[in-house]
């Protein structure tokens, strides 16, 4: 998933870097604020595209002395970063001018060169949401859209698929703004487009962040993957049943867990401690996403049932 991860960022990258030139120039020729408020969209999405690239490449450092369980959690922060600056920087300031193009309307200059800027920019989004959707397909697991995003581990790939999503209805929204405002002579028309654009990346960013800082505090595996742990621990000839078993995503591609195991009454030491790598050994074979296995032995029910207290 992180080539197909770096794959999007890069596409939404080289994009909106194309794009947010075109559309300032457009705008600075024709006074469209909905053009002026798209420049600005493109802009905070290249830089958030160059966030989401420095915390991939963060994210993928070894483990070491101050970080043991490695570095993975740096995409979700960065996630985190990204989503602010959606909601401060591009929805707030497509509101504002937005908001000053309504109080002090003026009529576009030469509208025709905001429609072919509009139209080349769809071309551009297009292509980056064609190179996000189709890694993001290939995760889904059945899963309708929505339910895949809030099940996804990799922030990266789904923040780029909602900042396409956004660019693109919010060119839809330019593109009526200035038509409309055209076709009406009614300049306001313009301004009122820029801050439904700017609503749309507010209501965009509030959804990464909400979905970030889940992954952020802790967040366990799928449930099909947390059942898969079970049926192999317990298919095992030495377990005799089992307790907890907590996962945690340390990053997109990592997995720490936490099983606790009854193993078979009277099973020595070195039983147990070859039935742990064996256990380990087919959990990590069908999910290479496990990284972090911790077993904690447990007394089978019987003998906890005799132990003083009923521990």
């Amino acid at each position: 998933m992180a080539a197909e991860s770096k794959k999007a960022v890069i596409a939404a990258i080289v994009g909106n870097a194309a794009i947010a030139s075109i559309k300032f120039a457009a705008g600075a020729m024709t006074g469209s604020s909905a053009m002026i408020s798209e420049g600005t969209h493109s802009v905070v999405d290249t830089g958030n595209g160059g966030l989401l690239w420095h915390g991939l490449r963060r994210g993928a450092r070894p483990p070491d002395v101050a970080h043991p369980f490695g570095h993975g959690m740096e995409v979700y922060f960065w996630s985190l970063i990204v989503a602010v600056s959606i909601f401060g920087i591009g929805g707030g300031m497509s509101i504002y001018e937005g908001i000053s193009h309504i109080q002090h309307p003026a009529p576009l200059q030469n509208p025709l060169i905001n429609y072919i800027v509009l139209a080349a920019a769809m071309v551009f989004e297009a292509f980056s949401f064609s190179v996000a959707w189709s890694a993001f397909r290939k995760h889904k697991k059945g899963r309708r859209t929505i339910a895949a995003i809030h099940h996804g581990k990799d922030p990266s790939l789904f923040t780029v698929l909602f900042e396409d999503t956004a660019a693109l209805l919010g060119l839809v929204v330019a593109f009526l703004g200035v038509f409309l405002s055209h076709q009406l002579d009614a300049p306001v028309l313009d301004g009122t487009a820029s801050v439904v654009i700017g609503a749309i990346l507010v209501f965009a960013a509030l959804w990464l962040a909400y979905e970030s800082r889940s992954l952020l505090v802790g967040e366990a595996a799928d449930h099909e993957l947390v059942a898969a742990i079970r049926e192999i621990s317990l298919a095992d000839p030495a377990v005799v049943g089992l307790g907890s078993v907590l996962t945690m995503h340390l990053g997109p591609e990592e997995v720490l867990l936490n099983i606790e195991v009854q193993f078979a009454p009277g099973s020595s030491t070195e039983d147990v401690q070859t039935a742990i790598r064996r256990i380990e050994g087919h959990i990590c074979a069908p999910f290479p996403e496990v990284t972090r296995i911790f077993i904690e032995v447990q007394a089978p029910p019987e003998v906890s049932a005799s132990s003083p207290g009923g521990m």
